[in-house]
């Protein structure tokens, strides 16, 4: 056994309390004083952000600056008169995003199925079922007023709520009034009737992984009461109809209008201001149906929605006491409106109401968008609308708009099914360079430029500890470095580089899995040590994003805004990670000059997934790679009913162009080690389930299902052992 390096006894002593010896030193003279020198205990080497907020910083900024050049963009097409091909350009990005829309000719049956009929003093409610998608049903209850028709209609999507509320029983009660057919209809989740399965953050973040936005889910229902509506013989559709609503039903009006030229005029409430205010300026806990792959780094803000819908007359209704879309940013995207389509050559299809109230659909508010109505939709733009008194209405029971729509088709299931297919498309056994090619179309393209600072050594055992800031992507990522010391530093000491979501105090700590890797105890005269590095990937470890004020709610949190952002920035914050895993890397290759087949990279929970993109996506063939109690496949978290993983988990657009089990498969061309690899829920794989999933591998993969953590330790030394045996049978 060799000895404790006696530089650190010295410390120890000097650091503990003074001996006899050490007390007669303090009164010798001065020729006769020893020096000690204290080692310098490595400190974090100083970062020019703060870590706390680097990675929602760095969202928003670049969030904003897509918004900024968007707006340039935009008003550099309408001055010069390119309007058109600018919201065209808006309008086939939404169809991109939300796939397939079958309504109007190309719809399938409705399907239709009275439920039950009331009378009331305004109107007659018919409720009614019809299908959006194959086997998904709209609950429409339809409002008929009395008298004879036909009448003009108008379609009112509920917000993120349900019809029972105010906001949306008494206005369609109050259009009825006046005379117009009104179809309200709910939403998926929320407060409705369709629930299960259609929850908007739950089951909405699943669409992320196919590429289609859960927004779809909303608008075709939407688009298919318009083709309800023309089944009714009491409905005059000849001008076509109106379509408003507050809230997430405003924003559905928005969208629906960009597809359905039956729509003569809209008029959304509450619902959209600059995304520069709001979500993004106020980082506030936005849906996941908004935040689609794409979208902000496409340059698609909330003005373009509504401009894109031009030249579709448009009412736009705020609350003067809205807490959420406040009035100031509302009117001055208003402003902004007013100028582009004056521009336009449609100045009068434009404008703005302002409601004493807040967050919701007043009667003053039915009575501008009947006015609205009876210009676009009826062509009598002098027909009078009489005050509305609210003692007039009263609030139903909810059971006379129930309409108990079938629920075994919903977001979940729909989604699965695109899953699926793609599945079905896909090659199981991509070639290494074809799956080089599909992870950098997800995660972008690595780099090997950064920056890498370290300080100096502090002798621990057998390792020297240093601290490293490594710098790259704009982005800061603090580390941790265990290097051999002299006489343990060999030509067998392998990189190993360590990821763990939890971050790097977790695997360091209080003699933490990726410390016991590092061999620091070991001094027989055999032993291997490796050259140890631990890094703080974005948004874990110390670099974890601090609370924002909307991450307070009960529908907000941290992990789903960087999940939500970063998503419309077109780059995941798991993308980042993995291609910034990829970038130290390949900077440790070529800046650094390490053999590439001494670099392996091990990954615990996440950061698997992290180490096998990032491994995947690096030009050189490094040393080999361990998962550790990590995803198995992002299939199950859109194929299974509950899930246990963060937003984060949700690698935009993945499925599209591969799952983690063609990872493996096309990286046979060096070691993997898989260790307990885990379902939706995180539960270990059953050896069947692990083989099952796993059955392309090659012969340089490994599957070890159900593997505790003492016993992933030791698969981990030896699968570092094995590599270098390997290479000495090869010399």
């Amino acid at each position: 056994m060799k000895s404790i390096p006696l530089l650190l006894l010295t410390g120890f002593l000097i650091a503990g309390p003074a001996s006899g010896q050490e007390k007669q030193l303090d009164v010798a003279s001065d020729s006769q004083k020893e020096t000690r020198v204290q080692p310098k205990i490595p400190e974090p080497i100083p970062t020019t952000v703060d870590l706390r907020s680097m990675l929602t910083d760095h969202l928003l900024k670049n969030s904003l600056n897509y918004l900024d050049d968007a707006g340039k963009r935009r008003g550099k097409a309408y001055q010069q008169g390119d309007w058109e091909a600018y919201s065209e350009s808006v309008r086939q990005h939404v169809r991109e995003a939300f796939g397939e829309m079958p309504f109007g000719t190309a719809g399938g049956p409705l399907n239709i199925r009275v439920v039950s009929t009331y009378e009331t003093r305004h109107c007659r409610i018919e409720n009614v079922l019809f299908e959006s998608f194959p086997g998904w049903e709209v609950n429409a209850s339809v409002f008929v007023p009395h008298g004879k028709g036909p009448f003009p209609a108008v379609v009112i999507p509920v917000g993120h709520s349900g019809k029972q509320y105010r906001s949306y029983q008494i206005p369609a009660q109050a259009f009825a009034s006046l005379g117009y057919v009104a179809v309200l209809f709910d939403p998926p989740g929320q407060s409705s009737e369709k629930q299960p399965g259609n929850d908007h953050f739950y089951d909405g973040v699943r669409t992320f992984l196919t590429g289609y936005s859960s927004q779809r889910y909303f608008v075709l229902d939407a688009l298919r009461c318009i083709d309800y509506l023309e089944t009714r013989d009491d409905v005059d559709m000849s001008k076509g109809v109106g379509m408003t609503g507050v809230s997430g039903g405003g924003y559905t009006t928005l969208f629906a209008t960009l597809f359905d030229t039956r729509i003569a005029c809209q008029g959304p409430s509450c619902c959209i201001t600059s995304m520069a205010d709001h979500p993004v300026g106020d980082a506030y806990a936005m849906c996941p149906e908004s935040m689609w792959s794409g979208r902000i780094a496409a340059g698609v803000d909330e003005i373009d929605i509504l401009l894109a819908g031009l030249p579709v007359p448009t009412l736009y209704m705020a609350g003067k006491k809205d807490e959420v879309f406040k009035i100031e940013w509302t009117r001055r995207m208003a402003n902004n409106v007013r100028k582009y389509v004056t521009e336009a050559g449609y100045g009068d299809r434009f404008r703005l109401f302002e409601d004493e109230g807040g967050h919701g659909y007043s009667l003053p508010q039915v009575e501008q968008y009947a006015s609205w109505m009876n210009r676009w939709v009826r062509g009598e733009s002098e027909r009078p609308v009489p005050h509305l008194d609210p003692a007039d209405f009263s609030m139903l029971d909810y059971d006379m708009l129930k309409c108990y729509p079938a629920t075994e088709e919903n977001i979940f299931t729909l989604n699965r099914a695109i899953s699926r297919n793609l599945r079905s498309q896909r090659d199981p056994e991509p070639g290494r360079e074809a799956l080089r090619k599909a992870v950098r179309k997800v995660i972008g393209t690595p780099l090997h430029t950064g920056n890498w600072l370290v300080s100096d050594p502090f002798l621990l055992w057998t390792q020297n500890y240093h601290e490293v800031l490594f710098s790259t992507e704009q982005l800061e990522i603090p580390a941790t470095l265990l290097k051999p010391a002299d006489g343990y530093l060999t030509q067998k000491s392998k990189w190993v580089i360590y990821i763990g979501e939890q971050g790097r105090r977790k695997a360091l700590e209080t003699w933490g899995p990726a410390t016991q890797l590092s061999q620091m105890l070991n001094t027989e005269a055999d032993a291997v040590h490796p050259l140890l590095l631990v890094p703080d990937l974005p948004g874990w470890g110390s670099s974890r994003p601090a609370l924002t004020p909307y991450s307070l709610v009960g529908w907000g949190s941290m992990d789903r805004l960087t999940a939500y952002i970063s998503c419309t920035l077109g780059d995941g914050v798991l993308a980042m990670r993995a291609r910034i895993a990829a970038n130290l890397v390949q900077f440790l290759i070529r800046e650094k000059n390490v053999d590439a087949r001494d670099i392996i990279m091990v990954g615990r929970g996440l950061g698997g997934v992290v180490a096998m993109l990032a491994g995947a996506a690096c030009r050189e063939e490094i040393g080999g790679i361990v998962s550790w109690s990590s995803l198995a496949g992002f299939q199950s978290l859109a194929e299974d009913e509950k899930y246990s993983w963060p937003s984060t988990a949700f690698l935009p657009d993945v499925l599209q162009y591969f799952d983690l089990p063609e990872v493996i498969s096309g990286l046979d061309t060096f070691p993997v080690l898989v260790l307990n690899p885990l379902d939706a829920q995180k539960h270990p794989l059953s050896s069947y389930e692990a083989l099952s999933l796993f059955s392309r591998t090659g012969e340089n993969v490994q599957i070890i299902p159900g593997c505790q953590d003492m016993e992933a330790l030791k698969q981990i030394e030896e699968f570092i052992n094995n590599l270098n045996r390997t290479e000495e049978r090869k010399k």
